[in-house]
């Protein structure tokens, strides 16, 4: 549910539909007329604010089949509900047609609410909420996070931003050097200890409240996976940037809270760096796939002036181990022969 522009109001069949259906919901009384957009994100589904009766405000989302469903979200809703952290509650649904009516958690997100004042408290607060919902994981209660999701969501790099994007096709031995950058990510990965993962951790999807901070949304993808993957989405974010200095006092920090907290995080805190570095690439590469498949598939550009930050914490990590060099002299290969895009490195 992340804050990106906001879609206008259009008389679509999907809309009336909508509105139709919020007429049935007797609880909470609902200001039909007030419905106004209030958030669109990446995929399909769109979000929309309207008042109540006694004066509050609430969310309905809009999640229209067949490319979207609403039972993953119900689900990890319940689940993240239960350990304490701030989810949207769900009041009402119709699984069928793909509408919810959610609880409001606000407007303001941490993206614009951080600033060199503001960041490292709203940091905590969300590293406190990420360890409590980490320590009551319990491995049947969602999807694992595989070699094969891993694997595919790896792929995305070499199909959507070297081969759409960057308009460039791997030679043989370019491809066996990848992949075996590939393999080295996923063994560290994959060795890492399992608690739930949000898998979108960061700025956008994180809203300040006064209580309960922060507002968690866009969960309905969460896994069972690395324990790494959201402390790097929230401190290494595709969104914004801080000094590398802030993010290891951040991660050191969680480190500590983690171990208090009994949480199977490694014992040697550079170990745990490594760890968190690992992660962070792999997280690094599907989002420039990500990111080039949203411009080019879906139509959402804006998504490519995002790319140059992204490719810095690629080159940054790639540089800094041996067994990733490879990576980093592909990516400088890459870089000499890439059209100019305006927007590649």
């Amino acid at each position: 549910m992340s804050l990106h522009t906001a879609h206008t109001v259009s008389a679509d069949s999907r809309l009336m539909q909508l509105q139709q259906w919020l007429t049935t919901i007797d609880t909470p009384k609902l200001a039909i007329a007030s419905l106004r957009p209030a958030s669109a994100d990446a995929s399909f589904r769109r979000y929309f604010r309207l008042d109540t009766a006694d004066g509050d405000s609430v969310i309905a989302m809009d999640a229209p089949a067949p490319q979207e469903d609403v039972r993953p979200f119900l689900h990890v809703a319940d689940i993240f509900g239960a350990t304490g952290v701030s989810v949207p509650r769900v009041l009402a649904q119709d699984v069928a047609q793909g509408f919810l009516l959610l609880t409001d958690l606000g407007s303001t997100t941490y993206l614009n609410q951080l600033g060199n004042d503001t960041a490292h408290k709203l940091y905590m607060d969300a590293i406190d909420a990420l360890i409590l919902l980490q320590v009551q994981s319990r491995p049947e209660a969602l999807p694992p996070y595989d070699r094969a999701l891993l694997q595919r969501e790896l792929q995305l790099f070499p199909d959507w931003y070297i081969g759409r994007h960057l308009k460039l096709t791997l030679s043989e031995a370019q491809s066996a050097s990848l992949n075996k950058v590939f393999d080295a990510l996923l063994a560290n990965n994959l060795a890492q200890p399992p608690v739930y993962v949000h898998r979108d951790y960061h700025s956008r999807n994180l809203m300040v409240l006064a209580a309960g901070n922060p507002g968690i949304l866009d969960f309905q993808d969460a896994v069972y996976g690395p324990i790494t993957y959201d402390l790097v989405s929230l401190l290494r974010d595709a969104y914004v940037q801080w000094d590398e200095e802030l993010v290891l006092d951040w991660m050191i920090r969680y480190w500590e809270r983690a171990k208090k907290a009994g949480l199977p995080v490694n014992t040697d805190v550079d170990a745990f760096y490594r760890d968190f570095e690992f992660m962070g690439l792999q997280r690094h590469l599907k989002i420039l796939g990500i990111f080039a498949r949203l411009a080019y598939r879906d139509g959402k550009d804006a998504y490519l002036r995002d790319i140059p930050l992204v490719m810095e914490y690629v080159l940054k990590t790639a540089r800094r181990y041996r067994e990733l060099t490879p990576l980093a002299k592909l990516l400088e290969a890459l870089e000499d022969n890439a059209p100019q895009t305006g927007y590649t490195f």
